[in-house]
């Protein structure tokens, strides 16, 4: 998700399960050719196994940069033919590949010529006025006969026109059987469903019918929800019971960074949710919404800031 799926947001998130892959901020060819490519793509090796979304639509620029993310470590390319912003769609790619699935496989190929890590794509169900069924058994079918690794789908149709990008993740609504009746005519090949999924619930129903579940604004706002998905989904004990145990576990990381001039609030702001629904959560968010974006803050901010869900938790552990 851009601007929320940096490196230091996948660090943290990392630490909620081994098993789980990552995606990056969706990175457009340009910004890779011709920007400072470390600060683009530099990751922590902790995050593996990391995905890099690219946004593109030409197959030359796509292949060249498939090639260079390869060379940094990422273990998949993903083509993002799902983003509806207008950025997206001044530049041609995003959402409006949906109306080209001939130009899609071609950029496929492409990658696939370049790389021998994994070449997915990521779409809506269609875009606008198209027949949904049409269009993503068109995009499908093409992808995959270009050799994609596999397809995850957004199952919402996407208005460029007339909606902005806020609105394309509520309103049209949402068809998660016809990803599963698409999954069910590629049962051999790799499907994961995405959109409006909240819970591990909700994601232990879709495993009924796809291969695996992505989620986004759910695990960022609600990272708390992330502490069961390795004994749920993955029938694993979790490296960390607690949300305190993950924090504990991300202060090297943040130390780390703080020592490399990095500030303390591009670390904490994809903390700001973890304790949602608890005692002392908003006392959390507060603090460190006011206080980690100071010059020189320091992890002193943070233990701060844990004290006033910490505090709440031993009150109520000592009236019980």
């Amino acid at each position: 998700m851009m601007d929320w799926t940096d490196r230091h947001c996948r660090a943290f998130h990392r630490l909620f399960s081994p098993h789980i892959r990552l995606y990056t901020e969706m990175l457009t060819t340009g910004a890779i050719i011709f920007g400072p490519r470390e600060r683009l793509l530099g990751y922590s090796e902790i995050e593996h196994p990391v995905a890099l979304q690219l946004g593109g639509s030409e197959p030359g620029a796509l292949s060249q940069c498939a090639q260079i993310c390869q060379d940094y470590g990422y273990d998949e390319i993903n083509l993002n033919c799902g983003c509806p912003s207008d950025r997206v769609q001044n530049g041609a790619f995003g959402a409006c590949l949906m109306r080209e699935p001939d130009r899609v496989a071609e950029c496929v190929a492409a990658m696939k010529t370049a790389v021998t890590i994994p070449v997915t794509v990521k779409c809506r169900i269609g875009v606008d006025d198209q027949e949904p069924r049409e269009a993503l058994w068109a995009m499908a079918d093409k992808t995959r006969a270009a050799g994609a690794d596999a397809l995850i789908v957004h199952a919402r149709k996407a208005w460029l026109q007339g909606l902005s990008p806020k609105e394309n993740r509520d309103v049209p609504p949402l068809d998660y059987d016809l990803v599963y009746a698409l999954k069910r005519d590629h049962p051999d090949w790799p499907m994961q469903i995405n959109g409006g999924i909240h819970t591990l619930d909700e994601c232990e129903r879709h495993l009924a019918f796809v291969d695996g579940v992505m989620l986004g604004r759910a695990a960022y706002q609600n990272p708390g929800l992330m502490l069961e998905v390795d004994r749920r989904l993955y029938g694993t004990d979790p490296a960390y019971q607690t949300a305190f145990e993950v924090v504990a576990a991300y202060e090297p990381y943040i130390a780390h960074q703080l020592e490399s001039g990095t500030r303390l609030s591009d670390m904490t702001r994809h903390m700001l949710g973890l304790f949602a629904g608890q005692p002392g959560a908003r006392a959390w968010r507060r603090h460190l919404s006011t206080y980690a974006v100071k010059q020189g803050a320091d992890l002193q901010v943070l233990h701060d800031a844990l004290a006033h869900v910490q505090n709440v938790a031993t009150d109520a552990s000592a009236a019980a």
